[in-house]
């Protein structure tokens, strides 16, 4: 096994060095680190997964959290067959499958990588999904580049990792010594890595990371771990090659077409036809549960009741309609009132505790395994997430926000807890959906509108209580609007959504009284946004505010 792994992993190196080399771009050095130890995991009996079916729910994962090793990524699968050499080379050309950083393009990818520090949480979603939710017993593999660690979010990850006992997962740290710009912040003191995440109450492993023997007996200790297990292997960068073979100032650069030459000059012959094997996961599937019709809403007009409130109260009427829901919360379930959903359902209810990061990237290795989760804090704390929220739309993530306490409403709290910006935030992702609910029942419905929906949602809620100002068979469709005031003689048009409606519309009581005439409408869906609602508004009154 060791000699046929061997000759795979050079096979593996030619891939590397080709694809670049054509690319004219890339980071073969970064690549070549992993090679053995990725060649190991993969074609050594350890990864199991069906190839012809890359979405088959007991498939072993694997994530490129260091995605700029996305080289090494697709030539496992060139070893593999399932990529030919001609494909390699278009390797970062425009419209090619294989694109500098992974991407849902390239079918084995299980999540877009290349912003470092986000696949470990990730990993952790796919994880507690197995474990906890579908009861299946594959794997989640992360290989994590040692300067990647520097990320607090890998160690939010690692933390709860360990908290929830994730005993079918399994990282690599590829310790090649050197990042980007200089050396990393441990270098080869592979010792003190391992020590920090053994801390967190993980199962470590040293391994030199160019052994083959040795790389296979630590993926077998990892797999008969009862936690976590990282692997953490001490590596050259650009191994196997005299001239860049752990030296400085080669990082994300390709080889010219004469320095291709010398390196497969010393890579020696290889066995271009040959093929390296996976294992077959057990044709395992999670048992579905069918939908069942939430009951009918029962607010009574008038009524006050705080819309983050009402939005706890959805999450536990819905989740029958909804079965493949979760939740998650970071340690304000009390405030989100999540907690209600939690109380019901322990078993899918997940405390995310204060980590805003994590959470958002294990709700994307949830979502990606089929689930879709609910996640909620105060709505300025997603701030912090942005990077995991705006990578989340590159992997086509189905992930329902609810972000509490927006605005300057929240008062006596002060700045720090205000929701300013998170609107803005929301509405730049590709495709994203931006609702802010004014009562309970737009709450309600809309919590059902975005659980229908297929994509990231965003859904703002407000602290205090508010009036119910709508029927419960009241619609409220993505993309629409509601018209609460309107007459011939409207001077002027008020928008407002959320709390901002009731201001509005106690604003158009007093203008009532002294003889002036204004329209009022709910622009609940702040995007996608009702368009022909306000331009007729805009043609048919002097102004909009």
């Amino acid at each position: 096994m060791k000699e046929k792994l061997e000759k795979l992993a050079k096979l593996v190196r030619y891939y590397i060095l080709i694809s670049t080399t054509e690319a004219g771009s890339g980071h073969p050095t970064s690549s070549m680190s992993a090679a053995d130890l990725m060649t190991a995991l993969m074609f050594g009996g350890t990864f199991k997964a069906d190839l012809d079916n890359p979405d088959f729910p007991n498939n072993d994962r694997l994530i490129f959290s260091k995605g700029h090793a996305a080289p090494l990524f697709y030539a496992l699968y060139g070893a593999a067959g399932r990529v030919d050499e001609a494909e390699l080379k278009t390797l970062r050309q425009f419209g090619s499958r294989l694109e500098g950083h992974p991407t849902l393009a390239f079918p084995y990818t299980e999540v877009a990588t290349g912003s470092l520090g986000q696949g470990m949480s990730v990993g952790v979603g796919m994880a507690m999904t197995a474990k906890y939710i579908y009861k299946l017993p594959y794997s989640t593999y992360v290989l994590v580049g040692d300067g990647g660690l520097a990320e607090g979010s890998q160690w939010e990850a690692i933390q709860i990792a360990a908290h929830y006992k994730l005993d079918n997962l399994v990282g690599i740290v590829d310790a090649n010594r050197l990042g980007q710009s200089q050396a990393t912040m441990y270098g080869h003191d592979v010792d003190a890595i391992a020590r920090r995440i053994a801390a967190f109450d993980w199962e470590t492993i040293i391994v030199d990371g160019h052994d083959m023997s040795a790389i296979q007996s630590a993926f077998d200790r990892a797999g008969r771990a009862d936690r976590p297990a990282m692997i953490v292997a001490k590596t050259l960068k650009g191994k196997g090659f005299s001239f860049f073979e752990n030296v400085e100032g080669w990082h994300g650069k390709a080889l010219d077409h004469d320095k291709l030459a010398d390196a497969l000059r010393e890579l020696g012959t290889v066995d271009r036809a040959q093929t390296g094997t996976i294992g077959t996961p057990k044709k395992m599937t999670p048992a579905r549960t069918a939908p069942v019709k939430a009951v009918p809403l029962g607010y009574t007009k008038g009524a006050s009741i705080a819309t983050r409130r009402a939005y706890g109260d959805a999450l536990l009427r819905l989740y029958p309609e909804f079965p493949e829901m979760v939740v998650l919360d970071a340690e304000v379930s009390n405030s989100t009132y999540a907690g209600i959903f939690g109380a019901a359902h322990p078993e899918r209810f997940f405390q995310m505790f204060i980590a805003e990061q994590n959470m958002v990237g294990v709700a994307l290795g949830m979502s990606r395994r089929g689930l879709t989760p609910f996640i909620s804090t105060f709505a300025t704390f997603f701030s912090r997430a942005y990077d995991q929220i705006r990578m989340s739309q590159y992997s086509r993530a189905n992930i329902k926000f609810a972000g509490s306490h927006a605005g300057v409403s929240i008062g006596e709290d002060g700045a720090s807890q205000m929701g300013l910006a998170d609107i803005a935030l929301f509405r730049t992702i590709f495709n994203g959906v931006v609702v802010y609910p004014a009562d309970a029942v737009s709450t309600q419905k809309l919590v059902e509108e975005v659980a229908s929906h297929q994509g990231i949602t965003y859904m703002r809620l407000t602290r205090q209580g508010t009036p119910v100002l709508y029927g419960n068979d009241e619609m409220f469709p993505i993309g629409g609007s509601k018209v609460l005031l309107e007459s011939d003689d409207d001077l002027v048009t008020l928008v407002a959504a959320g709390i901002t409606l009731h201001e509005a519309l106690a604003a158009a009581a007093e203008l009532k009284s002294d003889g002036v005439s204004v329209r009022v409408i709910d622009l609940y869906s702040v995007k996608p946004i009702d368009w022909q609602m306000l331009e007729r508004a805009a043609a048919e009154t002097r102004a909009i505010v």
